[in-house]
């Protein structure tokens, strides 16, 4: 950790504590499967903080072992990745699962079966939330998901395209995809974060989200996590809440 590249965000954390203010994060990690190394050092590096974890869980690609791994995993919650990853637009179009290249009754009853996937593989664990994979859905089938059993939606970017249901979105990815496909410089991280945060002080009451991808982290991915996790862990004015926390109020 370049210690002087997190002086912006100590700077911004102090200006909420002055204020008597807490600044509220949470963390997604998307794509997980099965148990695997980086998973591991994932669930490591957010224990030793006290960080809840989301995983964002593909349905049709996972089974026993990840249930298995994370049945006793306290801090570790379980939402629903689409059904299983694969992209359906055509070649000139965003990669999207949920899209309207197919009937909506197909996808709604592939989500409808890794909601109940899921919630059976991780009964202590399962949210009922979907993070649509590539973070796009189409709006369409958005009033469809309350009566399949979802109770929120999380995808990128601030919180205002979808008004239906609960939304728990992510602001902050640390994967650089159109460049290195590994972990963004800290100091293009540390700005957004305190860009987000001034969003936050002047009134956006959303938790930042925090979005990782631990299948593809490098070595600058894993630090910056760490370095993260240090600082804001040890400052007063912030608090790391899990999804469920975070979307009880939003559904009173």
């Amino acid at each position: 950790m370049t210690d002087g590249v997190w002086d912006p965000l100590r700077r911004e954390l102090d200006r909420w504590q002055a204020a008597g203010r807490m600044a509220r994060f949470w963390l997604r990690d998307d794509d997980a499967v099965e148990p695997t190394q980086a998973l591991e050092t994932l669930m490591s590096v957010t224990g030793e903080s006290q960080v809840p974890l989301t995983l964002a869980v593909i349905p049709g690609r996972t089974g026993q072992a990840l249930a298995k791994r994370l049945a006793e995993e306290t801090g570790v919650t379980v939402a629903v990745h689409g059904w299983s990853h694969t992209n359906h637009a055509g070649p000139e179009r965003k990669k999207q699962e949920l899209g309207n290249d197919r009937p909506a009754g197909v996808v709604l009853g592939e989500l409808r079966d890794g909601l109940h996937l899921l919630e059976r593989l991780h009964p202590a664990r399962f949210l009922a939330m979907l993070v649509p994979p590539w973070n796009r859905i189409d709006a369409a089938l958005v009033p469809a998901l309350p009566g399949l059993g979802f109770a929120a939606l999380s995808v990128y970017g601030r919180a205002r395209r979808y008004s239906l249901m609960p939304l728990l979105n992510t602001h902050v990815d640390i994967i650089d995809w159109h460049g290195t496909r590994g972990g963004r410089s800290e100091e293009e991280l540390v700005a957004e974060l305190v860009a987000e945060l001034h969003d936050r002080f002047a009134g956006n009451d959303e938790p930042v989200g925090l979005l990782a991808h631990h299948l593809v982290h490098d070595a600058a991915a894993w630090n910056f996590l760490s370095a993260l996790f240090a600082t804001t862990g040890r400052h007063p004015a912030v608090l790391w809440s899990s999804a469920s926390e975070l979307l009880r109020p939003l559904e009173m």
